[in-house]
């Protein structure tokens, strides 16, 4: 049987932390084995340079005692200098002090036998009247010394002296505060490690044990996640600061800068919205209106106080379906109505024929009939626009089956194919379908101080389309004229107050404007350019 190769394991890469972990700890032990180096030069220089000094203040004072210069003149100098030259050795702590003639010639040495031997060394400045001192290897191994001339009082050189300390005590002297460095750097760089051990454990479960690859990775499929989400998303902080904000955030709110860093105090929002950011409640499926778009909202916050997460959603297009199919559901009603009334004066019609009364059953048919083709004739004649002409026709008959009287005014008038492509039917229905339903409403609730009645006035005037609509109202407290077109605003009971909101944000959008006004109950007009205004945004 031939032997299975396998693949061999996929080779474990180190996380991000274990890779930073092993970095500082090299950078750790570099820059203490590099202190302490430092710290070891240093101090054997400190070591070097005070043996110099204590060797040339030995060797200095021994040149000039009155003893040295008295036996220098004498008969037999070693006689005298030997003891007195141990003496000072011992009791200085130096390894040799040599007392020798101008010549170099031993009196004294710490080996008698080496007196009478010449100096091993340099004595050419000493002997010129001058200290000197260097590292030279002697009887005694390499030493630091100093040879400094003993003067008369003539200042001639009578006698050199000679005091050293030998490279190994000088090394024995550099061995304690050498073993406290080994320590100290021993305990530095434990301690760095451990610093750097407890470091990489927090960043190691911060990125959930994942290399710089990895994080790479995921940070790019984050950013391409952003911007190609269709939802708006945006994070906020505990302070309620944007921390992200993506694209389609960015659009639907119509942010121009960058939003990151700034508070939702400083953005350009409605109030409402901007309350239900600021809010501390979740918020779930809420519709909320901007200059130009109708977005639906949710909130959701993240952790224990770490910051709220919000996602908007695009429902301009399905508000406007809804308005529309709103619409198409009242004009099925009210058709249905005229269905049913139709049945009733035919029944009326069929009877008084069995009755015999023709004259009164014709009379009663065209009476009918005159009636319902004046208002179409009305309406087709004066609105070449079909969909709002459609539009009309439905809310009339609408209007009758609520017992309102809708009627348009006598200066109406729009030609078929005035009105630009950009206005889309759908807009013509937002605005037309709710300003006339907010004027049925107002009558209806009026009906008991007058007479329900809804007077529409649609024409091209001077470049601009207007739509006026006036009721048989109460009409709008002044006070509360400003907050007629805020969302939420509402005189019903159980109203959403999006109607007239709506109608306010179309006309925004298609660079045109709506007042309101009051005259015997409120008379609300929509003014749109037919002609794009310069910068308009497409």
């Amino acid at each position: 049987m031939h032997p299975t190769s396998s693949a061999p394991p996929p080779r474990r890469r180190r996380s991000l932390a274990g890779r930073l972990l092993a970095v500082q700890v090299v950078i750790v032990a570099a820059v203490v084995a590099g202190g302490a180096v430092l710290a070891y030069l240093f101090t054997a220089q400190r070591a070097e340079d005070s043996a110099l000094q204590q060797v040339t203040a030995v060797a200095r004072s021994l040149a000039d005692a009155p003893t040295v210069r008295e036996a220098a003149a004498g008969a037999d100098p070693s006689t005298v200098l030997e003891p007195y030259a141990e003496q000072v050795r011992a009791d200085t702590g130096v390894d040799f002090v040599t007392v020798m003639d101008p010549h170099g010639i031993r009196w004294t040495h710490p080996d008698p036998a080496q007196i009478g031997r010449p100096f091993l060394g340099h004595i050419d400045q000493a002997r010129a009247g001058r200290t000197q001192h260097e590292t030279y290897t002697g009887t005694l191994g390499p030493s630091v010394r100093v040879v400094t001339p003993v003067l008369d009082d003539r200042h001639r050189v009578v006698a050199l002296v000679s005091a050293g300390i030998t490279v190994d005590n000088i090394t024995a002297r550099l061995r304690t505060p050498l073993l406290a460095l080994v320590g100290v750097a021993a305990l530095a760089l434990a301690l760095g490690a451990a610093a750097s051990y407890l470091l990489a454990a927090r960043l190691r479960r911060h990125t959930h044990g994942m290399d710089a690859e990895e994080l790479a990775h995921l940070y790019e499929y984050h950013q391409a996640t952003l911007h190609s989400v269709r939802e708006g998303l945006l994070l906020l902080d505990r302070e309620h600061r944007v921390v992200l904000c993506n694209d389609a955030a960015r659009e639907l709110l119509q942010l121009d800068g960058g939003a990151a860093g700034l508070t939702v105090g400083q953005l350009d929002l409605p109030d409402s919205l901007r309350r239900a950011l600021e809010s501390a409640e979740p918020v779930r499926d809420e519709v909320h209106l901007t200059a130009e778009r109708v977005v639906l909202l949710n909130t959701s916050p993240v952790g224990p106080g770490l910051g709220t997460v919000v996602t908007l959603r695009d429902h301009t297009e399905l508000q406007g379906l809804t308005g529309e199919l709103d619409t198409v559901r009242d004009i099925a009603a009210a058709l249905d109505a005229q269905a049913h009334e139709a049945a009733n004066r035919l029944h009326a019609v069929v009877s008084l024929i069995e009755l015999g009364r023709h004259r009164e059953a014709v009379e009663f048919a065209t009476a009918e009939l005159a009636l319902a083709q004046r208002l179409t004739d009305q309406v087709v004649g004066a609105v070449g626009e079909p969909v709002l002409a459609a539009l009309l026709l439905g809310k009339a008959a609408q209007a009758a089956e609520r017992g309102v009287d809708l009627q348009l005014t006598a200066d109406s008038r729009i030609d078929d194919g005035v009105l630009p492509d950009r206005l889309t039917p759908r807009d013509l229905v937002t605005l037309l379908g709710n300003l006339i339903d907010n004027a049925m409403d107002a009558a209806i609730e009026n009906a008991a101080h007058a007479a329900p009645a809804v007077h529409v006035t649609a024409r091209t005037d001077d470049g601009q389309l207007l739509l006026r609509v006036a009721d048989t109202g109460a009409g709008v407290d002044p006070a509360a004229a400003d907050e007629v077109f805020r969302r939420g605003w509402t005189t019903k009971q159980h109203g959403r107050g999006l109607g007239l909101a709506l109608v306010a944000q179309t006309a925004r959008r298609n660079g045109g404007e709506v007042r309101l006004a009051h005259q015997d109950g409120a008379v609300l007009t929509v003014r749109l350019p037919l002609q794009r205004p310069v910068g308009a945004a497409r």
